[in-house]
C-alpha cells in the first residue's frame, strides 16, 4: 500500500518549502491578494457566476442527497462554513476549490474537462474533491511540472484546516478498505476465475399409471432429491470464457416409476451423488460478429444458440419438466465434444452453426468424433423488433445401433425408436418464436423429424414424429423476481412409420409452476405436471405429477 503523503496535516509546510524560492516579499504581496480576494464576510455573500454554474454542476449530478436547496431560501450571514452541514456555491469553500479545479485539472469529471455544478454537497463530498486536489498538486510538485503559486498553498492550507475532521474520517475509512481489499486479494480463489453455485432441493410424487406396455406401471412413492452444481469461470482475456462445471446429482427420473419419459423433470438424473465433470468448454471472439466455442463435455446447441424459450429454459429456475425446457427435436440431440460458431449478420440476424459428437473421447468402432453419434446443427434466429424472436433450426444427426433415441427421452417409446435400436439417421427442422406483450411473455414451438433406418431388417424404412409447445409466462407477480407460467404441448409423437406401428392416441402434456424468491438468493418453485394419455395412448391413466423444486444460488 503507497503512503499518502499529501493526506496529513503536514501538508502546508511541504508545498510551502516547494515554492521556497519565491522572495519574501512577493510571498507577503500574493498573500495579501489572496485576503483580498477571499476575505470572510465578502465570500459569505459571493453568488456563483454562469462559469461556476458550469463547471460545478458535477456535484448535483453525483450525489443527490441534500440536494433539496431552493431558491426561495435565504442566503445566511456565517463565520466559518463548520456551521453549515452542506457547502453550498455561495460558500467560499466552494468557490476555493472550483478555483483549483480550473487551475489544475484536478476534478475534472466529463468529457469536455469541466467539473460542474451549481447545488450543494455535502462536507464528505468536498473533503473527498478536496483530497484529490492536494494530491494532484503534490504530484505537480513533486514532478516539477508546474508551479505552484503561493496564493493557492494559502487556500489549501486554509481548507485542509476547516474541513480536518472530515478528511481524517475519510481518510480512516479509505485506509480500513485498502486493508480488506489487500486482504481479498492475497486470499481470494483465483486471479482469473470465479466461482458460481447452484443447489436444487426436490420434492417429488406422482400419481397414475402410464405406460403398462411397458412395465405394468409402479407405484409412485414420494421422494426427496438434489442436486449441487459449481460453474468454475475463467477469462484469460476479459473477452474470453473457459467454463467448467463439477455436478453432482441424485433426483431420479420418474420413467421407470410411471412408465413414461413424458415424466421426466427438467433437473432429474442419477449420478450416485457422485462429482463429476458435467461441462467443460470454451468460447473467445474471432471478431466483433463472431465467436467461436470449443466444447469437450457436456457441449450442445443450447449452449450457444437461442432455444427461444426465455423464461422457461433453465433447468434452475425456469419449466420444471424436461420437455418445457426446449425443443427436444433440436436441442436434445447426440451431443457431448464439438464446435460451434456464432455469427451476428446484422442487429436484426443471428446465424449458429455447430458440429456435436456423442462419443468423441472413444476410440473404438462405431465411435470418436466422426465414425459414432452425431449432429449438425444449423439456425438462425431473427429479431426483428427488441420483443420478438424468431427462430428456424435444422439438423441433422446419426445414431449407430445400441444408443438410438430420436426425442431426447420427452416422447413416446415409438418415437423414440420408431425401427427399434438399429442404426437411424435423421433430418429435423422446426420453427420457435418468443414474444414479450409485457408483462406477458408468450413462447412456443413446433418440430418434425423424418428419420430413416440404416441397418437391420428394416433397412431404408422412414418415419416422421412431430412436436410442439405453446408457453404463457408473467414475470414479476407478487414479488418482483417471482415467475407465474403455464404449458401445453404434445410430446414428440410417431405419425407415421414404414412397417411398423405408429402412436395410436396422441398425449398432450399440461403444467403450471409458479417460482417465488423468498430471498434475493432462494426462490422456491410449486408447480404440477398433467400428462393425459401417457404413451400417446389412450388405454393409460393420465399421470399427475407433483414437485417442489428449491433453488439457491451462490
Amino acid at each position: 500500500m503507497q503512503p499518502r503523503n499529501i493526506r496529513s496535516l503536514l501538508l502546508y509546510p511541504i508545498l510551502l518549502g516547494a515554492v521556497s524560492a519565491v522572495s519574501i516579499a512577493q510571498t507577503s504581496g500574493a498573500q495579501q491578494a489572496t485576503e483580498a480576494n477571499f476575505p470572510s464576510e465578502t465570500l459569505a455573500k459571493t453568488t456563483a457566476t454562469d462559469e461556476t454554474t458550469d463547471i460545478l454542476q458535477q456535484v448535483e449530478e453525483y450525489n443527490p442527497v441534500n440536494l433539496t436547496l431552493q431558491q426561495s431560501d435565504p442566503l445566511i450571514r456565517i463565520n466559518s462554513v463548520d456551521e453549515l452541514s452542506d457547502v453550498r456555491p455561495t460558500d467560499w469553500a466552494y468557490s476555493a476549490l472550483r478555483g483549483l479545479a480550473e487551475r489544475y485539472g484536478c476534478l475534472l469529471g466529463y468529457q469536455d474537462g469541466t467539473y460542474r455544478g451549481n447545488r450543494a454537497m455535502t462536507r464528505y463530498e468536498f473533503a473527498a474533491g478536496l483530497d484529490e486536489c492536494m494530491n494532484v498538486m503534490q504530484r505537480l510538485i513533486e514532478g516539477a511540472v508546474s508551479e505552484i503559486g503561493s496564493g493557492d498553498l494559502d487556500v489549501i492550507a486554509r481548507l485542509q484546516e476547516e474541513f480536518a475532521a472530515e478528511l481524517a474520517t475519510m481518510r480512516a475509512r479509505v485506509d480500513g478498505l485498502e486493508v480488506r481489499t489487500a486482504e481479498l486479494e492475497a486470499n481470494q480463489f483465483s486471479t482469473t476465475t470465479k466461482l458460481k453455485g447452484e443447489a436444487i432441493f426436490a420434492l417429488v410424487d406422482a400419481f397414475g399409471e402410464g405406460g403398462e406396455d411397458i412395465n405394468g406401471g409402479e407405484d409412485v412413492e414420494t421422494a426427496f432429491g438434489y442436486r449441487v452444481r459449481m460453474n468454475f469461470d475463467t477469462s484469460f482475456t476479459g473477452k474470453d470464457r473457459l467454463r467448467t462445471r463439477l455436478q453432482a446429482l441424485n433426483v431420479p427420473p420418474l420413467d421407470d416409476a410411471t412408465g413414461t419419459r413424458m415424466a421426466r423433470l427438467g433437473f432429474d438424473g442419477n449420478e450416485s451423488s457422485q462429482f463429476t465433470v458435467h461441462r467443460l468448454d470454451y468460447r473467445f471472439p474471432l471478431s466483433d460478429k463472431a465467436r467461436l466455442n470449443i466444447g469437450a463435455v457436456g457441449f450442445q446447441s443450447n449452449r450457444f444458440a437461442s432455444v427461444t424459450n426465455p423464461l422457461l429454459a433453465s433447468s434452475g429456475s425456469g419449466a420444471l419438466s424436461r420437455f418445457a425446457r426446449r425443443n427436444p427435436l433440436i436441442h436434445r440431440t447426440p451431443s457431448g465434444a464439438g464446435i460451434g460458431l456464432e455469427y451476428k449478420l446484422s442487429d436484426a440476424l443471428t446465424l449458429d452453426l455447430g458440429y456435436f459428437a456423442g462419443d468423441a473421447e472413444s476410440p473404438t468402432p462405431k465411435n470418436g468424433l466422426f465414425n459414432g453419434a452425431y449432429s449438425a446443427f444449423a439456425q438462425a434466429s431473427i429479431e426483428p423488433t427488441e420483443n420478438i424472436e424468431l427462430s428456424l433450426s435444422y439438423v441433422n444427426s446419426y445414431h449407430p445401433g445400441g444408443g438410438v433415441n430420436l426425442t431426447g427421452s420427452t416422447g413416446s417409446s415409438n418415437a423414440r425408436r420408431p425401427f427399434g435400436n438399429d442404426a437411424t439417421s435423421a433430418n429435423r427442422f422446426a420453427v420457435g418464436a418468443s414474444v414479450d406483450l409485457n408483462p406477458v411473455v408468450i413462447s412456443g414451438w413446433g418440430g418434425f423429424v423424418t428419420a430413416e433406418a440404416q441397418d437391420g431388417p428394416r433397412q431404408d424404412d422412414s418415419a416422421d414424429i412431430w412436436t410442439w409447445m405453446v408457453n404463457v409466462g408473467v414475470p414479476d407477480v407478487g414479488k418482483k423476481g417471482s415467475l407465474f407460467a403455464l404449458v401445453v404441448g404434445q410430446p414428440p409423437k410417431l405419425t407415421d412409420v414404414d412397417g411398423g406401428e405408429q402412436d395410436p392416441d396422441t398425449s398432450l402434456h399440461f403444467e403450471a409452476m409458479y417460482r417465488y424468491p423468498i430471498a434475493k438468493k432462494i426462490a422456491i418453485t410449486p408447480g404440477v405436471i398433467v400428462i393425459t394419455n401417457p404413451e400417446h395412448n389412450s388405454d393409460n391413466e393420465t399421470i399427475v405429477v407433483g414437485t417442489v423444486r428449491t433453488t439457491f444460488k451462490f
